[in-house]
């Protein structure tokens, strides 16, 4: 075992026995390459990363390779889920340097840290155009040898030009307008992809950020259907295609075709978080329970597989896992997908007569299905994705709909059933606190749309209790970023607190407690001490009082996961409008200004910011309702609509009493004749109050 063996990471611990003598990113790691004057090979990647075990198969478990790496090298492991600030740094030097980036990322860098080659996935020998890692290997150790100044020379210009980009551009002189929403909307209709959905080709991620910006400039602009079909076209083809675990529910992280029809098998629990939002606004914005009930089995696959005992949420599942035709094999080899995968003939052997309808249902075909295969790991097995309709299928064997319902959903749960007893993928229990404000944030606003939806506010509820008993602390103003197995660690970045409070936020309209609004607040006057930027606007994403992090970056990319700057607006545009905070108008205006320039000239690389600009540009209202509860005409109205901008509360008398001296603009407000009231305001100003549902609908209006 090497010095991983000491670490929590998961991802650290895959490589514990490897023969490559690595370090942890830390100071022993630093001394020795200062001390032998050898450069660094930093790895850096995730526990539920294909090429990362790609790589770690092919070269670290091999021993001549180990050898060279030990020899020439000091090797530093990374796991970037932990440790998302190192990551940035040569993630955009590797993007930089070579045009793209991607895990596993493989670094060299002088002992001082300064980068000067670098890349993904390298195979072991030189094949699909790819260069050898050995060969590479081979060839820098020959380099630092023999030209060492020239190279630390070289790692020197490449930093200073990285401290270049870090800055960013200047800020605009005014917050952008409708024009640059108008601009942002057009760049997604050009690209959108009208017979498959989504933008552009393949490889197709889900990115709900670009889809909650559509929602929003519909609703905004109300003048065409265009955006919110787009979305809600993209969400269909989603949940129809192999991107959707059609047996267990959950959403694999992309598509490696432009028909959503082949993932990339592993499921990350911020994918499912920033779905589910997406579909339950795009369920508000159609009226059509589809889509609310694709999020609600993506939420019970949540509390059923990655869900901590004591209320966390862990980070992901694996793509890969032992097919069951190996499980007894004393040597077997995992494989992408195995464990999703489906032979036409087990599925006979299973279902029976039923067999014809649920293969009909999902495309199973009796050599395979997969439409594309790079690996050569689907021959003669099926990518289930919904290939007809239940009409469809009634048509063809003169069923009722409801009688091909049936039959689905009870072949799903035998097909579950026996999945149950197949080897699982890897389950990586870590929970983080970015990732668990996000599906937070998912549970509780189920919880306000979904009729009946208690047991996901239990669930938000639990979490939130989670993150503050184990990663915050009220005596230093701590927030931490990972917990794993009784041990929390690592300070939290922007993310984790800008997530968290978007998370509580959410809360504590699903569950209008006055410790979640408290804690909601404190978070943001912690964050804005350890973050924001007074000078530009924004956040960055880490102190900077790491001095082993080259540069102190500021995210201005809302990729898989949105930039804590763009959730950070949004969250202030809602704080503010339930209570007054110390320069939060100002903190808005300036972010929205040092976004300028990219929503103005490239709108599409951030669309949450342009999400927080509609909202902005909209003016938040607030809907409070108080009285008795169990009335749920007023509340039902709410639960139907699309309103994205607007902040919604359901008040008790006692919850009144208790949020009182934060919110005095509800103290005052009272139910009218022995009924629930509504009152809907705008800047804490309210109309008269309404009690029954056609004067809420014409006030909504």
């Amino acid at each position: 075992m090497n010095r991983l063996a000491g670490e929590h990471s998961p991802y650290l611990l895959q490589h514990a026995n490897n023969p490559v003598d690595w370090f942890p990113w830390g100071d022993d790691a630093f001394s020795k390459a200062r001390l032998e004057n050898k450069p660094i090979f930093l790895s850096i990647g995730y526990s539920t990363c294909h090429w990362c075990h790609v790589m770690a198969h092919e070269s670290f478990e091999n021993a001549d390779v180990a050898a060279v790496l030990n020899t020439s090298f000091v090797p530093i492991k990374v796991d970037r889920e932990e440790r998302p600030d190192v990551d940035r740094v040569y993630m955009t030097f590797v993007q930089a340097t070579t045009g793209s980036g991607g895990w596993p990322m493989s670094v060299w860098l002088t002992p001082d840290l300064k980068p000067f080659y670098g890349g993904t996935y390298f195979p072991p020998s030189s094949r699909w155009g790819r260069p050898g890692f050995v060969d590479i290997l081979g060839e820098i150790a020959r380099v630092w040898t023999s030209e060492q100044a020239k190279v630390q020379q070289s790692a020197e210009s490449l930093t200073t030009q990285l401290r270049g980009v870090q800055h960013g551009a200047a800020p605009s002189a005014g917050v952008p307008g409708m024009s640059a929403l108008d601009r942002i909307a057009s760049e997604f209709r050009n690209l959108f992809d009208h017979i498959h959905g989504g933008f552009g080709g393949a490889p197709k991620f889900p990115r709900p950020s670009e889809l909650l910006f559509l929602l929003r400039y519909w609703a905004l602009k109300n003048d065409s259907n265009d955006q919110r079909d787009m979305a809600l076209i993209t969400l269909r083809a989603m949940a129809f295609g192999g991107m959707r675990d059609q047996i267990g529910g959950g959403f694999h992280r992309y598509s490696v075709d432009e028909q959503w029809r082949v993932p990339h098998f592993e499921k990350m629990l911020y994918d499912q978080a920033q779905l589910v939002i997406a579909l339950l606004e795009a369920s508000q914005a159609s009226g059509d329970s589809f889509f609310a009930d694709v999020a609600e089995d993506t939420l019970q696959y949540v509390m059923r597989e990655m869900t901590d005992e004591a209320g966390g949420f862990f980070s992901a599942e694996d793509a890969d896992s032992v097919p069951p035709e190996q499980a007894n094999d004393p040597h077997p080899h995992a494989s992408e997908g195995a464990f999703y995968l489906w032979r036409s003939d087990e599925v006979d052997a299973l279902l029976g007569d039923n067999a014809g309808i649920v293969k009909a249902r999902f495309g199973i075909e009796q050599n395979g299905n997969a439409p594309a295969d790079p690996q050569q790991e689907f021959v003669g097995k099926n990518i289930l994705y919904v290939a007809q309709s239940v009409e469809q299928i009634a048509r063809q064997t003169g069923k009722s709909p409801d009688e091909i319902q049936h039959v689905i959903a009870e072949a799903r749960l035998k097909m579950f059933v026996a999945r149950m007893s197949r080897p699982r993928p890897h389950l990586d229990d870590k929970v983080l606190t970015a990732w668990n404000g996000l599906m937070i944030a998912a549970f509780a606003r189920a919880a306000r749309v979904v009729s009946g939806g208690h047991a996901y506010l239990h669930a938000a509820r639990r979490a939130a209790t989670f993150l503050h008993d184990r990663m915050w602390s009220d005596e230093t103003s701590t927030l931490l970023r990972r917990y794993r197995r009784g041990e929390a660690s690592i300070d939290a970045y922007a993310e984790d607190y800008a997530y968290v409070i978007y998370g509580l936020l959410e809360l504590f309209q699903a569950d209008p407690d006055v410790r979640w609004l408290e804690w909601a607040r404190t978070l943001q006057q912690r964050q804005n001490e350890l973050f924001w930027d007074e000078s530009a606007g924004g956040w960055f994403s880490t102190t900077g009082r790491d001095s082993t992090v080259l540069l102190r970056m500021k995210e201005d990319y809302d990729g898989a996961e949105p930039t804590a700057s763009a959730v950070s607006v949004s969250n202030l545009l809602t704080l503010s409008h339930l209570m007054d905070g110390p320069g939060w108008a100002e903190q808005i205006d300036k972010t929205f200004r040092y976004f300028g320039s990219r929503l103005e000239q490239i709108g599409r690389a951030v669309p949450m910011m342009a999400a927080a600009l509609a909202s902005s540009i909209a003016g938040i209202r607030q809907v409070i309702v108080v009285g008795d509860q169990n009335e749920s005409d007023l509340r039902n109205t709410i639960r139907q609509r699309y309103l994205p901008f607007t902040v919604t509360l359901m008040l008790t008398p006692e919850q009144q009493r208790a949020l009182a001296a934060m919110l005095p603009f509800v103290a005052g407000m009272r139910a009218v004749a022995n009924r629930s009231a509504a009152y809907v305001c705008r800047d804490f100003t309210c109309l008269a109050p309404v009690t029954d549902r056609p004067s809420l609908e014409e006030a909504l209006a």
